[in-house]
């Protein structure tokens, strides 16, 4: 039975007294499904609806109420038709530029007029740039208003019972978008296309990498904040989404497209022309929006740098009134591409104070994909950690925080790194589990910007999460406040990683972000990262300009004042004056690294064509309409004012603009108000290790571990849906099981059944232990100074006894580290190529110590080596 915790009154969640009709024994909890659009014609009934309108009365500002910090809302699945039918996506690629169109199909097979809010994932650094909607045959382009007027429009509409259409970024996050379809008569069609444009990575094996986001993970938010939108969406197991996606692609790239690869079930790659250098796919038919689409398309030609110039635009609509001269729109705008290379063979710097931040929120617990045996996230990021820890250099200082609802720190203050230092957070790293609760970031980040960094060893932070945040602009907004103490390195873990967050918090530490999903290897990311690191730091970062006479350049995004080697830098300018016929220009990206200055210079043609659409103009007033969100003086009136102003004039969406549609013809007004109908989005929500907390919540006979906030409704019934495979790296088995929660003797406060699916990660009692990859146990076994020693454990993942091994050590009279190193690398080169970014800084470690060690005597240990394990590595893996 559900019972109020003194705290949840406290925090102000729950009224001091309830309406006389609402009084039980003992008190119910109310949830409130669906839109946190509550300002703008949201509708709510019964209980919910009393309470609301309580707090009006008493002017107590509304909470929704409080649950269990690592598990979110219960999520709920709705037996009524779902309005949206399918989902269909046009996307064409040129270059490392993705234009998409995606259109969303409605109909109510309901007897009652619906309001469809559908609430969806969209990359961060999307430029939504068009929002129309498609009725009766009737095409309505939505106009980009201020919010608070693009509200007032939609919601004066549907009172009127017309019908009307809203997108709009939700206020928390970036990467947040909600599309309202309101006044949706009885058997009516409808559709609404979006259109976006944004730039695509480059994967390091060279693949422009395209993601269509599926999944939107309920994120956590303090209990000091609003709770996030994404905690009120239903959600339906995988497998199960009531709608299809559609996807055709289409690639062009002057250098030509070797293949194009997917997570998803795709059609064979269609070349359109002779030299390959347009290429189209699409997924395979009724393909289910249960996951993020991932496209990887492969050129031939990669890494040049280059710049692109598009005219401004000539509005040519008469009746439009144009756009005033010198705005961004009407003057030509460049997209600049460097690819900064540094000198070969630098050394690694032994400097720096490397703090691991590490997510151990209960859904850590969640695999890391939906294939079978996938590891856990939380056991991914133990096996990274280990890594970490014996690829840092000898003399460094380090420490690990763990967080959740609360956090911890392995060490009281960042430890110099040693072989007793190493040892005691390896063992530490062990013993992590994911059962710190809810994902609160900003409180470990503030502790550790809080402590003094260490003189002359520059602070360098990683942090690991699956994202599922609800206050990211602040988490951010703490990140960019303190930037200039650190650098920040983020990684998001599994689909639904929040990208606002992750990339926002690197951009804001001038680090890098990765982003981990499907069957990526985290330890690969995270050590290719370490390495940008621990490279010296570059300095005095300028751009120049040699322009014709007349001209000038404007920077429209900062210059970076970070740059790693391999890592692709954009930098968007407006070019201002008069363009002669075959004028040239060239700019020039320059840096100090080390006791020398690099010049990466870039001729261009300032001749351009007039096109259709204006591709680079949307991404760069997108680029600065992030700037300017994400700044220190954000809250101005002054800079809300540029980022309004921008946002009108190019069409790009904001979080001050909503686009807004209304079907002024509606033949027939709907009368009264639309029932609301959210739609169910794919996911599943992990539980396993909970600490038992003061919260409402009902813990269910023979399950202890799965306990989950109920609105005071009768027992549910407990079913099975289907088994997931145990993940790999457990010491003890988790069987996984997808569980339906499901009340069948009464309804929702709307009329409608409930369901809910969850993730039961409870340990098994009958399951054997696993045991660690043999590449993990090998690396383990390494020391802090980069060698090996020869005993049981280390002759026994070589197959060999330890005395035959001592027998055939070349130099009897050198010390056995020596041999058992020379072995080591040996094995690491012949059986763990295919991982060699995740073990060369340790083999970068384990060559100087050798080179110490040795000196003339390596070569005949790398003989001696090969031929006692029966290999033939290259002696010049030794450098011999």
């Amino acid at each position: 039975m559900c019972s109020v915790p003194t705290d949840c009154r406290a925090a102000g969640n729950l009224p001091p007294t309830l309406p006389s009709s609402m009084t039980r024994q003992p008190p119910p909890i109310y949830w409130l499904t669906g839109s946190n659009r509550n300002k703008s014609g949201a509708h709510y009934t019964g209980e919910a609806d009393a309470l609301r309108r309580l707090r009006t009365r008493t002017k107590m500002p509304f909470r929704p109420p409080c649950f269990p910090p690592c598990c979110g809302l219960i999520v709920v699945e709705s037996k009524q038709p779902v309005p949206l039918k399918g989902i269909s996506v046009d996307v064409q690629v040129k270059g490392f530029v993705a234009d998409v169109s995606a259109t969303l199909k409605y109909k109510n097979e309901e007897e009652k007029a619906l309001e469809a809010i559908f609430v969806f994932p969209m990359d961060e650094d999307s430029a939504v740039y068009t929002f129309e909607a498609t009725v009766e045959g009737k095409t309505i382009v939505a106009d980009l208003q201020e919010k608070k007027e693009a509200h007032k429009t939609y919601d004066e509409a549907i009172k009127q019972g017309q019908q009307a259409f809203l997108l709009e970024e939700d206020e928390s996050s970036a990467d947040v978008f909600s599309c309202n379809v309101g006044n949706l008569p009885p058997g009516q069609e409808a559709a609404v296309t979006l259109k976006y444009v944004r730039e695509l990575p480059v994967e390091a094996d060279g693949a422009v990498r395209f993601v269509l986001p599926a999944i939107l993970n309920p994120r956590y938010t303090p209990k000091e904040h609003d709770v996030s939108v994404t905690a009120t969406r239903p959600q339906v197991p995988i497998g199960e989404i009531p709608y299809t996606l559609s996807v055709s692609a289409h690639f062009q790239s002057a250098y030509g497209i070797a293949k194009i690869v997917s997570n998803c079930d795709i059609s064979p790659v269609e070349y359109t022309n002779e030299d390959k250098t347009a290429a189209k796919v699409s997924l395979a038919e009724g393909h289910k929006f249960e996951r993020d689409v991932e496209l990887l398309a492969y050129y031939s030609e990669m890494n040049k740098p280059s710049v692109t110039v598009e005219a401004g635009q000539v509005s040519s609509d008469a009746a439009k009134e144009p756009e005033p001269s010198g705005s961004l729109m009407t003057e030509s705008v460049a997209m600049l591409n460097f690819y900064p290379s540094f000198p070969a063979g630098q050394e690694q710097t032994n400097c720096g104070e490397f703090i691991f931040v590490v997510d151990r929120s209960g859904s850590m617990e969640c695999p890391m994909n939906s294939e079978p045996n996938a590891p856990q996230r939380i056991q991914s990021a133990k096996e990274t950690l280990v890594l970490l820890l014996k690829s840092l250099p000898l003399g460094c200082y380090f420490n690990i925080f763990g967080f959740g609802s609360d956090f911890e720190s392995f060490f009281m203050e960042s430890k110099e790194y040693t072989q007793q230092s190493m040892e005691e957070a390896v063992t530490k790293v062990n013993e992590m589990k994911a059962n710190f609760g809810g994902t609160e970031i900003l409180r470990p980040l503030k502790k550790i910007y809080g402590t003094a960094g260490m003189p002359d060893h520059p602070r360098q932070v990683f942090l690991f999460t699956d994202g599922e945040v609800g206050n990211t602009k602040e988490v951010v907004n703490e990140v960019q406040k303190n930037s200039n103490t650190h650098r920040c390195f983020t990684f998001g873990i599994g689909e639904g990683a929040s990208t606002s967050l992750i990339k926002g918090m690197a951009r804001a530490g001038s680090g890098i972000f990765e982003f981990i999903t499907g069957k990526d290897r985290m330890q690969t990311k995270v050590l290719r990262a370490l390495k940008c690191s621990l490279q010296p730091i570059v300095k005095n970062v300028s751009l120049t300009w040699s322009l014709p006479s007349g001209m000038e350049a404007i920077l429209l995004s900062k210059v970076p004042t970070a740059i790693f080697q391999g890592q692709k830098s954009i930098i968007y300018a407006q070019l201002k004056g008069k363009v002669e016929t075959e004028a040239e220009g060239e700019v020039c990206l320059q840096y100090n690294f080390k006791d020398e200055l690099l010049k990466n210079p870039i001729c261009f043609t300032l001749k351009v064509e007039k096109i259709e659409r204006p591709t680079i103009h949307r991404l760069a007033a997108k680029c600065l309409i992030s700037q300017l969100e994400s700044g220190n003086d954000s809250k101005s009136e002054e800079v809300k004012k540029k980022i309004l102003e921008t946002s009108l004039q190019s069409t790009v969406i904001s979080s001050l603009t909503a686009f807004v549609a209304v079907n002024k013809d509606t033949k027939t007004p709907v009368d009264g108000p639309p029932i609301q109908r959210d739609i169910p989005a794919p996911g599943f929500m992990c539980f396993a290790s909970m600490p038992a907390m003061p919260v409402p919540m009902a813990c269910y006979a023979g399950r202890p571990q799965l306990r989950m906030c109920m609105a005071s409704r009768p027992a549910p019934v407990v079913k099975k849906l289907c088994c997931a495979a145990a993940p790999k790296m457990m010491k003890k088995k988790k069987k996984c099981k997808y569980l339906e929660i499901r009340n069948e003797s009464s309804e929702a406060s709307d009329g409608v059944p409930y369901s809910s699916p969850v993730m039961d990660c409870s340990p098994s009692d009958t399951a054997a232990d696993e045991e660690t990859p043999t590449f993990v146990r090998f690396i383990s076994l390494q020391n802090a100074d980069g060698s090996w020693n020869l005993n049981p454990e280390f002759s026994s993942i070589l197959g060999i006894p330890q005395q035959d091994i001592s027998n055939k050590n070349p130099d009897q009279n050198m010390d056995s580290s020596v041999w058992a190193t020379v072995l080591a690398l040996i094995w690491l080169h012949a059986s763990c190529l295919d991982q060699k970014e995740e073990w060369e800084l340790l083999e970068y470690k384990a060559m100087s110590w050798l080179k110490a060690k040795a000196g003339s005597s390596l070569d005949q240990f790398v003989r001696a080596g090969n031929e006692l394990l029966k290999l033939s590595v290259d002696p010049k893996v030794f450098g011999l």
